[in-house]
């Protein structure tokens, strides 16, 4: 039981590893793809009774790489739009 548990976690490892190799690679010959995205801003106000108050900062264009995993500093399309509105704590 131990050694069939072992194959499944190396299993696992080696697909995730291929995959985010994969993704580097195709990143990386589409010439590093880079969009801009809106992003809502709104500053987070802490006030009496654990009460927060939102005071909406503008938009900001956030750039953001086509790819399935994070690449260099820029997070993933999909998760900027997936979190359009971001919240600066005070």
């Amino acid at each position: 039981m131990k050694r069939w548990l072992q194959r499944v976690v190396v299993v696992i490892v080696a697909c995730f590893v291929a995959v985010y190799v994969g993704d580097w690679a195709v990143f990386r010959l589409r010439g590093s793809p880079i969009l801009k995205i809106t992003v809502n801003r709104y500053l987070t106000v802490p006030l009496k009774g654990n009460k927060q108050e939102f005071d909406y900062l503008g938009s900001v264009e956030v750039p953001c790489a086509i790819a399935l995993f994070p690449q260099g500093v820029l997070n993933p399309c999909w998760q900027v739009r997936r979190n359009a509105n971001q919240n600066v704590e005070l």
